[in-house]
């Protein structure tokens, strides 16, 4: 709706310029321009001033219900000034009142709910003519950014915040809006004499937020708005506008002199310049009259093939190179000026170099060594040259880590080296290899080694697996313990039994035996001294290890360390047979002992060991060779 009367004030705008254009012809014609000077400075339209009158459309709101403004009058002012021939700067103030009318009633048999509100809006906008500045009839396009502040009238107000109507509409919350908008149209201005003139104008209003006056975006018992919807409208205007200006003072004509070429320098080719780049330059020369220049370049006297005031070439050694350039009227070669000669020096491009590599200290520990140092500082110095650009650097190990690998100094861990488990101190040589590139993409490389030495590490055995509630070292532990542990032990290893519960056990068993009862103990210590017994309680089915070659730690349920049952946990070994109820599965893997060689006077103890203590060889002798 709001296009289609667009194209009704288009055809207004068109009738009033032909109207306007016939009255121009009758009246006194403008002066003319003198015969020196800007001709547009002549015209009396360098500020214009127009006051306005017109009628104001909105488009309805579709949706909720329904806000529309009911079509109104509207008129203003208008200041521009035109600071070009065809541009101005204008500002725009108009004031309308308008009745806002929600078509749907808030509900069946009320009436729809209407109040008066005034609008105030602002804009600037920049205006495009299609004609030059004082032309008799100046059609134009324009577009531009505001503002419109809604005001419901004082009358509206009352009428919302009255009690009887905010019980039917609720609508105390009805306050002012002010929203943002963009505006875009066209129209004519026609002189109707140097100093007034008509103007006819069509404008388009686009809101991106239509007003809700502070009423609610959605139905709650009242009337409401839905927000955040673009919202449309067109003001069309007619106006009177009064134009001021200067004229310019006509200038006796002088002989025309054509000045000499003003000669200048050879710019460009700054800071350091490398062998291999392209280096480019430029002619300052001016013409004070205008004319074609030609340029003849000149390198270490050598004409070049350039013609312009822009020249660029690419040395390929370095040194001295010197550059002049002879600049030419292509319409009176009599006007000749030279720029240079200027002496341009290029710079010798070379290859990156590492002087040093160092690592400090250059031996370092293993993680198992807690008392050592696990980690070396990394040192390198490289140089390069001004054509090669910043260094980048990079270290590599080849084993290990290293942190701050992409600068100079970097650190190098061993603790994360790897090293067989075993009673020998190892060693391992490890190469820390710098690379540095210039930014070109040429690069060098330097080499340190560190030395990473490893203390004796202690080995994990299977775990001596136990029946539930049960203290009783079955015949696959046996095996485990006399076979393996006992065996492996010699006089490089202690012997290390960590002894454990589930959650689903006893806590405590009481001992029988000879008919009496012993102190209890708990299930965990009992399975402990257990194996330390078929350790050192020599007989036919137990070992002989040295009491002082065994730790036990008691360690109740905690599980930190995961389960090792081998063939304890899957079934009894098949050369082995169990008595009922010893033997285990792997439902059993949390009843166990650990079972640990640890070489001997190492203070690398396994994670699972908490508080290792000796064994208790009177209380251990006491069980004999466990049955």
């Amino acid at each position: 709706m709001i296009f289609g009367r667009l194209k009704s004030a288009g055809l207004l705008c068109a009738v009033a310029a032909g109207l306007a254009s016939t009255a121009y012809s009758q009246s006194t014609p403008p002066p003319k321009p003198a015969t020196t000077g800007d001709v547009s400075d002549a015209l009396p339209d360098l500020l214009e001033l127009e006051a306005f009158g017109g009628v104001s459309l909105f488009a309805e709101i579709n949706k909720g219900l329904g806000e529309k403004f009911i079509d109104g009058g509207t008129g203003g002012g208008r200041a521009a000034y035109n600071f070009t021939r065809y541009i101005g700067l204008e500002f725009s103030y108009n004031f309308s009142g308008n009745h806002i009318d929600l078509a749907e009633p808030v509900a069946p048999g009320l009436p729809s709910f209407r109040f008066y509100e005034e609008s105030h809006a602002a804009s600037l906008d920049p205006v495009f003519n299609f004609r030059p500045r004082g032309s008799r009839i100046q059609p134009y396009v324009s577009a531009g950014f505001g503002f419109i502040n809604f005001i419901p009238t004082k009358q509206a107000l009352d009428f919302a915040t009255n009690p009887a109507t905010v019980a039917i509409y609720n609508s105390g919350a009805l306050h002012r809006d002010f929203e943002p908008a963009f505006n875009f149209g066209g129209g004519v201005k026609v002189h109707l004499s140097p100093h007034f003139g008509l103007r006819v104008d069509v404008r388009g209003n686009i809101l991106p937020h239509n007003p809700t006056f502070s009423l609610p975006n959605y139905p709650d018992g009242g009337v409401y708005i839905v927000g955040k919807n673009v919202t449309t409208g067109l003001d069309a205007t007619v106006g009177l506008v009064f134009y001021f200006g200067r004229h310019v003072v006509p200038v006796v004509a002088t002989p025309v002199v054509t000045p000499p070429l003003t000669a200048g320098e050879i710019t460009g080719g700054d800071g350091t310049l490398c062998q291999g780049k392209a280096i480019s330059l430029h002619a300052t020369t001016t013409d004070p009259a205008n004319h074609a220049l030609k340029y003849a370049w000149k390198l270490n006297g050598a004409p070049q093939a350039a013609d312009g005031p822009d020249f660029s070439f690419t040395p390929n050694s370095a040194g001295d190179n010197t550059v002049q350039v002879s600049v030419t009227d292509t319409t009176d070669a009599s006007r000749t000026v030279t720029d240079g000669p200027r002496t341009i020096h290029v710079e010798e491009y070379l290859k990156p170099q590492i002087t040093s590599v160092t690592a400090t200290p250059s031996t370092v520990s293993c993680a198992a060594d807690t008392n050592g140092v696990h980690s070396a500082a990394l040192a390198g110095t490289a140089t390069g040259s001004a054509c090669g650009g910043n260094l980048s650097y990079k270290w590599t190990v080849s084993e290990g880590s290293v942190t701050n690998d992409t600068s100079a100094n970097a650190t190098f861990d061993g603790s994360n080296i790897n090293f067989e488990s075993g009673g020998q101190s190892q060693s391992k040589a490890i190469v820390a290899t710098l690379t540095v590139t210039d930014a070109t993409g040429q690069s060098a490389t330097g080499t340190t080694n560190v030395t990473v030495n490893c203390p004796p590490q202690y080995k994990r055995l299977p775990d001596v697996v136990f029946a539930k509630n049960s203290p009783r070292v079955n015949n696959c532990g046996k095996r485990i313990l006399i076979d393996q542990a006992a065996q492996q032990a010699g006089s490089a290893y202690d012997i290390l039994l960590v002894a454990h519960r589930s959650k689903d056990e006893k806590e405590t068993l009481t001992v029988v035996r000879k008919g009496s009862k012993t102190p209890a103990r708990t299930l965990d210590e009992q399975r402990g001294l257990n194996a330390a017994a078929v350790l050192m309680n020599d007989s036919k089915t137990c070992a002989t290890v040295d009491p002082s070659q065994i730790k036990i730690d008691i360690e109740g349920t905690d599980q930190t360390s995961t389960p090792d049952p081998g063939l304890c946990g899957t079934s009894a070994l098949p050369s082995q047979k169990e008595r009922k109820g010893q033997m285990v599965t792997e439902a059993d893997k949390e009843r166990r002992v650990e079972v640990y060689l640890v070489p001997r006077g190492s203070q690398a103890m396994p994670p699972a060991s908490k508080n290792a203590k000796p064994v208790p060889e009177p209380v251990v002798k006491a069980l004999a060779c466990p049955k």
